[in-house]
């Protein structure tokens, strides 16, 4: 596929999305109205979601605390000192290739 092609198919994903995520959003939306179609008077309208298996699950959120726990943990720097300080680059190096130069 050429770049060209893939920014058509991103240009078409972004107008018309497709894939498993869309898929059981669709499917959620006729199960409702089917059900609701069958469902007794006194019992609360179904919605999409109540069809969608991994629409109950907690939404996983990237918060810059969590940004932050992860760089110090894995490269062993400190964000929230760096913004403080300004600067706009961060280089890290292999402690490795640092030693044997």
């Amino acid at each position: 596929m050429s770049s060209a092609e893939f920014g058509y198919w991103k240009a078409f994903y972004s107008l018309e999305p497709f894939g498993d995520r869309i898929d059981d959003i669709r499917m959620g939306t006729v199960a409702s109205v089917v059900a609701n179609a069958h469902r007794k008077e006194d019992t609360p309208p179904f919605k999409p979601k109540d069809f969608i298996p991994w629409a109950h699950e907690p939404a996983v959120k990237e918060s810059a605390s969590s940004a932050e726990a992860v760089a110090v943990a894995v490269f062993g720097i400190n964000l929230a000192e760096i913004k403080a300080s300004g600067k706009k680059t961060v280089v890290i190096r292999n402690p490795k290739s640092a030693s044997t130069n």
